[in-house]
C-alpha cells in the first residue's frame, strides 16, 4: 500500500482497547528502525496511562520516575499491560509493569508515584526559576521526521516543531504535540505526553549517519520534578557516544511553562548490515 492509501484510511488513535482488555496498535506507533516494530514512545505511554490509573486509586498524583527496560522490540500488535505495587505508603509508591505481545514479554518498567502538595519555596534559590525551553511552540517552525517517508507512523502521530538545533545533526530541542489520541476515544494526559515523545532524544539529536548506523535504546528512564501541563512537550536532547559501541542520550523535558524533568537513553551503536 502507497503512503498515500495508507493516509486516505489514516488510524484514528495509536491503539484501539479491545474487549479482552487488550490494546491493538495501529500504524501510527511504526519506528524508524523495521516496518513491523513500534516506536517505543507509544507503547511506554500506554503503560504511563495503566501506571496513573493504578497510582489514582492510592491519590497519588504524580509520576516522579518512570523507567522502561526494552526486553525486545515492540511489535505492532496487540499488547496488554499489568501493573503491581511493589510498596505503597502515605506519601509515594513503587510500582512494576509489564508490557506483553504474543504471551512474550517485551519489556518491563518500573515507576515512582507520589502525591502532589502545594508548598512556597524561599526567593533565589540556584537554578530557579526553573528553565524554559530555547524557543516556544508557536515560535519554532515545524519540521517532520525524515524517516517514514513512504509509508505512515509515528511522524504522523505527533507534530513535530524545531525549537532549536536541527534534526540528528547534533544537539536539538523540538516541540512534540499529539495529532491524534494515544487510546481511541480518549484524551491523553499530560504524562502520557511526555511518554510519547521522550524516546525521540537519541533520534532528534543524532551524530550518526541514519544511513550508515543503528543507535536504539535499550531503556528509558523519565525523572519529573513537577506535574506536566498542557498538549505540548519539548524534548531538549543531546546523544553521546563511546568507542566500544555505546552511548547515552540526555534530555531536558519541558512544556510551555518550563522545565518538567529530565530524560536518559542507553544506547547501542552498531553498523547497518
Amino acid at each position: 500500500m502507497t503512503r498515500a492509501e495508507e493516509l486516505s484510511h489514516l488510524p484514528t488513535a495509536a491503539f484501539a482497547e479491545q474487549p479482552d482488555g487488550s490494546f491493538r496498535a495501529s500504524g501510527l506507533t511504526r519506528g524508524p528502525w523495521h516496518p513491523d516494530h513500534q516506536h517505543a514512545g507509544p507503547p511506554t505511554a500506554l503503560v504511563m496511562r495503566a501506571i496513573e490509573r493504578v497510582a489514582a486509586e492510592m491519590e497519588l498524583d504524580h509520576i516522579g520516575r518512570l523507567t522502561a527496560n526494552l526486553l525486545r522490540p515492540v511489535p505492532i500488535a496487540d499488547l496488554s499491560v499489568s501493573v503491581t505495587t511493589e510498596y505503597a505508603g502515605r506519601n509515594a509508591a513503587h510500582l512494576a509493569a509489564v508490557l506483553i505481545s504474543g504471551g512474550k514479554e517485551i519489556a518491563r518498567f518500573t515507576a515512582l508515584a507520589q502525591r502532589a502538595a502545594t508548598l512556597e519555596m524561599p526567593s533565589g534559590l540556584p537554578g530557579h526559576p526553573l528553565p524554559r525551553a530555547p524557543a516556544s511552540f508557536a515560535d519554532s517552525p515545524a519540521v517532520r521526521f525524515p524517516f517514514l517517508l513512504d509509508s505512515i507512523g509515528y511522524p504522523d502521530l505527533v507534530e513535530t516543531r524545531v525549537a532549536a538545533g536541527d534534526f540528528f545533526r547534533g544537539p536539538c530541542a523540538s516541540w512534540f504535540r499529539m495529532r491524534h489520541p494515544l487510546v481511541e476515544g480518549e484524551a491523553p494526559s499530560a504524562y502520557q505526553r511526555v511518554a510519547v515523545a521522550a524516546d525521540s532524544g537519541n533520534g532528534i539529536s543524532a551524530i550518526l549517519d541514519f544511513k550508515r548506523y543503528t543507535f536504539v535504546n535499550f531503556d528509558l528512564t523519565i525523572n519529573l520534578l513537577r506535574r506536566p501541563r498542557g498538549e505540548s512537550i519539548c524534548i531538549d536532547a543531546q546523544t553521546l557516544v563511546g568507542p566500544d559501541g555505546g552511548g547515552l542520550s540526555e534530555s531536558r523535558i519541558y512544556d510551555e511553562d518550563g522545565l518538567i524533568g529530565r530524560g536518559t537513553q542507553s544506547l547501542l551503536i552498531r553498523l547497518r548490515d
